[in-house]
């Protein structure tokens, strides 16, 4: 899952990024509201944590911004303010939740939980394909000779093939929703990480290939 991190606190930004990536969360981060807009109308995510007081754009200003170009992903407001009527206004604005600073981490993973949801509802469930057993809620990649726990990468490009085996994945569709939005990786990467998949399950005897297709993109198909 992709999350979107606008908080202008530089060293609680960092603390973020390191709190959701230890949790399996691929995430941007922004120190703007300017910025925040612009990942979020031009790129990919699932949720969107948003402080409201930001240079250049405050955090309501951003939600509002986003709903009425169409986003609906969740949103949870970040804040020093804890007043009823700053709560009303960012939940008016458009705002999944919010919570107030100071907070407890494994509270604030709480709430992303709970307002992705309708996006997780299979969270703990696990993908099959051929012999191949994918498990959401562990990375672990089984078949009947053994088990491998991938990477978070690895885990979201393969879950991206094995929920729609014999679809076309092109290179820029794993760019958009993996790597993200202005990210610095070459595109290249993408191939990188499909070799490291093979070798894996090649390891395992899968009885799937992951399948080039010249000028389209990567398929899971049967061997």
């Amino acid at each position: 899952m992709r999350i979107l991190l606008a908080e202008d606190e530089r060293d609680l930004n960092r603390a973020l990024v390191a709190l959701f990536t230890k949790n399996n969360y691929s995430v941007d981060s922004v120190y703007d509201g300017a910025d925040a807009i612009v990942y979020l109308t031009e790129g990919s995510y699932d949720c969107a944590v948003l402080d409201v007081m930001m240079p250049k754009a405050d955090g309501i200003t951003v939600l509002k911004t986003i709903r009425k170009a169409g986003k609906t992903l969740p949103v949870l407001i970040l804040t020093a303010k804890s007043e009823i009527d700053d709560r009303i206004l960012g939940l008016d604005s458009g705002a999944d939740d919010y919570l107030t600073k100071p907070f407890a981490a494994k509270e604030l993973l709480a709430r992303v939980r709970a307002i992705t949801r309708r996006l997780t509802a299979s969270v703990d469930s696990d993908l099959t394909f051929g012999n191949c057993t994918l498990s959401r809620s562990t990375y672990m990649l089984k078949t009947e000779d053994g088990e491998t726990r991938l990477t978070n990468k690895e885990f979201q490009m393969l879950e991206m093939l094995m929920s729609a085996p014999g679809q076309v994945v092109s290179a820029d569709q794993f760019m958009e929703k993996i790597w993200g939005y202005d990210s610095d990786s070459e595109i290249g990467v993408v191939w990188v990480y499909i070799a490291y998949l093979r070798k894996k399950l090649a390891a395992l005897h899968a009885n799937v290939q992951i399948k080039a297709l010249r000028n389209a993109g990567y398929t899971l198909e049967l061997l």
